[in-house]
């Protein structure tokens, strides 16, 4: 009886696949469905306590102030 070889892909052809795995970029997801001019988005940000009163001090409204601050530090 004879033995079936101990290898049973060509070294050439098994390095080439595995070069192949590890060079090969995974396909890049959907891009996201374009936004809603103007809309805001709900996010969770942690902000230290004295910044956030700073913001409350005026009352009502304060979250626009912070986006108005955040736009300002960004350039935009």
């Amino acid at each position: 009886m004879s033995r079936p070889p101990f290898r049973t892909r060509d070294p050439l052809q098994a390095a080439e696949a595995a070069f192949k795995k590890a060079t090969t970029r995974p396909a890049e997801p959907e891009p996201k469905a374009p936004s809603i001019p103007g809309a805001k988005e709900t996010v969770s940000l942690r902000i230290d306590r004295d910044v956030l009163d700073y913001f409350q001090e005026d009352g009502p409204g304060w979250q626009d102030r912070i986006n108005a601050a955040l736009r300002q530090a960004a350039g935009k």
